[in-house]
C-alpha cells in the first residue's frame, strides 16, 4: 500500500495544459505521473538514476531527469514532453532535424536528446560543437548514431536561427 500525500490534488500545467491528480502516491516519480497517470509515452524509463537521459523532460524550460524528480516536487511548474514540444506537421527545430538527419536507429534514446538539446538550444541557438557535445555527454545511446546525432543538434541550431522571432 502506498500513502498518497495530503488530500489535495496534484496541480501542474503539463504540455500548456492544466493538470490536476488525486492519490498521487508520496514515492511516485515524475516519470511514473507522466507515463503512468497521464499516458505520456516520450520520457523513458532506462536507468530509474538519472544517468542515462531517456527520462529527460523540461521543468520551467530547462532539462530535467524525471526519473529522480519526485512528483510533488513540481506541483504548480510547467512541464513539457517530447509530445508537446511538437507533432508532426508541426515539429520543433529540434525534432525536424533529427528526422532529417535519420538520427535515430532503436529509438529509445530520441526523447532525452532532443529534449535535452531543445534546452541548450533555446539558451544558446549559437551552441558550438563542443557545448553540444558536452551537454549531450550524459544521454546514453547504445546504437552509436553520435555523429547522426551531433549533425541533428547542428542543424536544428542552424533552423532556430534563421526562424523568425514569435
Amino acid at each position: 500500500m502506498t500513502a498518497s500525500c495530503g488530500a489535495e490534488p496534484l496541480r501542474l500545467l503539463v504540455n500548456g495544459r492544466a493538470q490536476s491528480i488525486a492519490g498521487v502516491p508520496r514515492e511516485a516519480t515524475l516519470l511514473h505521473l507522466l507515463r503512468n497517470d497521464l499516458g505520456l509515452n516520450g520520457p523513458k524509463y532506462g536507468c530509474g538514476l538519472g544517468q542515462c537521459g531517456a527520462c529527460t523532460v523540461h521543468v520551467d524550460g530547462v532539462a530535467a531527469r524525471s526519473c529522480v524528480i519526485p512528483a510533488h516536487g513540481v506541483a504548480g511548474r510547467a512541464i513539457t514532453t517530447l509530445e508537446g514540444l511538437g507533432s508532426r506537421g508541426s515539429w520543433h527545430p529540434v525534432q525536424a532535424a533529427f528526422e532529417d538527419a535519420q538520427a535515430a536507429q532503436c529509438g529509445y534514446c530520441l526523447n532525452g536528446m532532443v529534449m535535452q538539446a531543445a534546452a541548450l538550444l533555446a539558451r544558446d541557438p549559437q551552441a558550438s560543437e563542443a557545448r553540444i557535445r558536452g551537454e549531450l555527454s550524459g544521454n546514453l545511446c547504445r546504437c552509436g548514431t553520435h555523429i547522426e546525432i551531433l549533425d541533428a543538434v547542428q542543424r536544428a541550431a542552424v533552423r532556430m536561427r534563421e526562424q523568425p522571432a514569435t
